[in-house]
């Protein structure tokens, strides 16, 4: 059965409460009403690709406390493999918040500068998870995974998928933007460039690249991509996908419903794009696939949608070897 390793950091999310509005804080100065749960972006693409009945463990730290227990038996009940996690005594795991405006467009906030995330690739567990990438069909991870750890670490982590892709392991990089995790945008350019030569295929969208290269066109953007295979979505629901033999559009289907949340759009996308690869599909149709998850989870609130809502499976030849990708 072809496996994932999705490789981040998820943390607690606080995100409004459904016509949660309180009248007032102890502050004097207004508040509202928030609802808790777990996310991140890799997160969120390994429950949606556990949920598409792809084998996918998450490779993360977390803490010894509560709510990382929690996070735990939240993943194993969604069927994502927790073998790779290490705990670490007396750290915490990260907390962000989610703010909507009425066209469900979201704003984030973030603490999670000590969270034990950040110190998966300085353990002395390290280099057995770095090790375990050459078990993999796919390794997953997006430009938020990177910008957790320091230059070394993120050194270690690509040398350890260039040795995993020398025996036929893929390497997926989404390039999930977010300025205020970098310290400038020239370190994250260099960054980019790095994981854009080691990619295998690169999800990419309008959002992230031009907030890295402003000004450019779509034709200079994806320039900078030489990998193979490259899902590039614009603003409007269009991707534009290259790949061997040529490129082609790929549009969403009309929105049958209101928007609600945009949270893990991107991330379903993901989700959807890798599982239909692995089943033998092409490019085309794995983005047809990306399209619909995405636009069904953007109609729920929160990261994760209810497991009633997900679509009905649509079945694939099973993918027995790392050729099916290619």
């Amino acid at each position: 059965m072809a496996s994932v390793a999705c490789i981040g950091e998820c943390m607690v999310e606080l995100r409004q409460a459904q016509g949660g509005h309180s009248s007032g804080s102890s502050t004097g100065q207004g508040g509202g009403l928030y609802s808790r749960g777990f996310g991140g972006d890799t997160l969120n693409t390994a429950v949606y690709l556990a949920r598409l009945e792809v084998k996918v463990d998450y490779l993360t730290a977390l803490g010894d406390d509560a709510l990382s227990d929690e996070m735990i038996a939240a993943w194993n009940a969604e069927s994502v493999g927790t073998r790779r996690v290490v705990r670490l005594p007396g750290k915490l795991p990260g907390l962000y918040m989610i703010q909507l405006d009425a066209k469900g467009e979201r704003q984030f906030f973030h603490w999670r500068d000590s969270a034990a995330a950040r110190q998966l690739m300085s353990l002395p567990e390290t280099d057995e998870l770095l090790n375990s990438l050459m078990s993999y069909d796919i390794v997953y991870l997006s430009a938020i995974t990177l910008s957790i750890y320091d230059s070394s670490g993120r050194e270690r982590l690509f040398a350890a998928i260039k040795r995993a892709r020398l025996l036929g392991t893929r390497f997926v990089f989404d390039t999930n933007f977010r300025a205020r995790g970098w310290p400038d945008r020239e370190v994250a350019r260099e960054v980019f460039a790095t994981a854009f030569a080691a990619a295998d295929i690169v999800l990419t969208s309008t959002e992230d690249l031009l907030a890295l290269y402003p000004g450019e066109s779509h034709e200079q953007l994806m320039a900078r991509i030489p990998t193979p295979e490259l899902v590039f979505r614009l603003a409007e629901p269009v991707s534009v996908l290259r790949f061997p033999g040529g490129t082609q559009e790929v549009r969403a289907e009309p929105m049958t419903k209101p928007v609600v949340d945009t949270t893990a759009a991107g991330d379903s996308f993901a989700a959807a794009y890798i599982a239909a690869r692995l089943a033998g599909s092409e490019p085309v149709e794995a983005a047809q696939a990306g399209h619909r998850l995405a636009s069904l989870v953007i109609c729920y609130p929160g990261a994760i949608i209810p497991g009633y809502a997900m679509p009905p499976k649509k079945r694939h030849r099973p993918a027995t070897t790392r050729q099916a990708t290619k």
